[in-house]
């Protein structure tokens, strides 16, 4: 009997399991739209996403797989980059040159149509100071999509449009809807809600959204506390669409295999993670770190690394395929996460790796900085460390390198707890529903 709840495979006898297991997990996409097929259609959603796919957004790629498996008729956009085809899906793209098209024809016509959106727009732009650069550029990127895209959705509109993200996506959502009256729902996650404060329209597209997808508690309070209406708040987290079989437990654990799965910038705490392994070795615990990711911090951290004698413990791995991540966590005894908040404000939410990690069997040690400990709760599933406390962080993992029952006792809680909260079938039915819920919303008032 199929009780909703993926079931445990057993142990994990080969390294490449989870590998297997993260293939399965995307490629399966292709049945998924067979077996969505022979379900009742279901609604038309047009999904915009800022790169679709992308391959350190692979839980991207779980939701359209698990959408399609519901039978959500899926109609998907990448604004930059991206496209080709995912599972025999066509992701549109929208080519870079399109841009000079968007100038010299489309929102010029557009203009010409609605002069007093244009003129709002102007003014508050004019008015408004963009948080940031990038933020002001996403925010055109977004427009720059709905030029060149209105004429098609007026021709063949879908019955909702769905953007993943607050900032280029969703920009392109909410104006899409005031050209063409097509409701639009919004995903609103860590970067979107505190990076230098927020996105720059964020409430506009807040207050005329259908509903707002937060993959995090935190983000949701913030959002609350930010006077948003909650009653559009609804928190859907992401997911797995194939749950890998646990691995053992590695008896004994010496040296201490760990491994950071993360982009090298500010808020994953990387510097003061360097100082936790500098700890580690001047209090005699022989371990092995691989941080696998990239980002702009990779040469500081580098000379880092050799400056304080590291360069016998840690490896950088550099940006690796989705499935290759499945090989390092089935090598390591230990996932940590040193997030902090950066300078920016930015920090993360729930890194999707650390669910992945519980769900495989990893252990896992955070910061408390972010909504990590909403999944890792201290001395249940997890362990839980001040980045700035380095002393903490080597007592937590000297415990887990030694103590096998505690070991076992916060795997099993770990995996529990993806089982409840992490299953991408499950969590994308109450995305459909969601979406579902709008557009009957929208119909029943004509």
């Amino acid at each position: 009997m199929d009780t909703g709840r993926p079931q445990p495979r057993g142990k994990w006898p080969l390294c490449n399991a989870g590998r297997a297991a993260a293939q399965r997990s995307i490629a399966r996409s292709g049945a998924a739209c067979m077996l969505g097929a022979l379900a009742e259609k279901s609604i038309t959603v047009a999904c915009l996403y800022t790169t679709f796919p992308k391959a350190s957004e692979a839980f991207l790629q779980r939701d359209v797989a698990a959408l399609r498996a519901r039978g959500a008729d899926l109609r998907v956009y990448s604004l930059w980059g991206g496209g080709g085809e995912f599972g025999g899906l066509r992701v549109q793209g929208m080519p870079r040159w399109w841009f000079f098209v968007a100038l010299l024809w489309w929102i010029p016509y557009e203009s010409a149509r609605r002069p007093d959106m244009l003129w709002e727009l102007i003014v508050n732009v004019i008015g408004r100071r963009a948080p940031s650069a990038l933020n002001f550029w996403e925010n055109m990127l977004g427009a720059g999509f709905t030029a060149c895209f209105v004429h098609r959705f007026r021709r063949d509109p879908p019955d909702l449009v769905y953007a993943a993200w607050a900032g280029a996506p969703a920009t392109a959502g909410w104006l899409m809807w005031r050209l063409t009256g097509i409701p639009y729902a919004v995903g609103a996650h860590a970067y979107d809600i505190y990076e230098h404060g927020g996105d720059w329209w964020l409430k506009e597209k807040i207050e005329m959204a259908e509903f707002v997808q937060t993959s995090t508690e935190m983000g949701r309070r913030t959002l609350v506390e930010r006077g948003m209406p909650e009653g559009k708040l609804v928190l859907i987290r992401r997911g797995l669409e194939t749950f890998p079989p646990m691995k053992p437990l590695r008896r004994p654990r010496l040296p201490l295999r760990i491994v950071c799965v993360a982009r090298l910038v500010a808020k994953k705490g990387l510097r003061e993670q360097l100082g936790i392994y500098e700890a580690l070795r001047a209090a005699g615990i022989d371990f092995e770190a691989r941080l696998v990711g990239r980002g702009p911090m990779r040469e500081e951290l580098e000379e880092a690394v050799q400056r304080r004698g590291l360069a016998g413990h840690v490896r950088f791995l550099g940006l690796v395929p989705p499935e290759e991540v499945w090989d390092h966590l089935c090598w390591a005894d230990v996932l940590v996460h040193t997030g902090v908040v950066a300078s920016s404000g930015d920090r993360d939410g729930l890194p999707n790796v650390i669910p992945e990690a519980m769900a495989a069997g990893v252990l896992v040690v955070t910061s408390p900085a972010a909504a990590t400990t909403e999944a890792v709760a201290h001395e249940v599933s997890g362990l839980v460390a001040e980045v700035d406390r380095p002393e903490v962080w080597v007592e937590a993992l000297r415990r887990l390198a030694a103590d096998d029952a505690l070991a076992e006792r916060l795997r099993g809680a770990a995996r529990a707890w993806t089982e409840d909260n992490y299953d991408a079938r499950r969590n994308a039915g109450r995305l459909l529903e969601c979406l579902e819920s709008a557009v009957a919303r929208r119909r029943a008032v004509g």
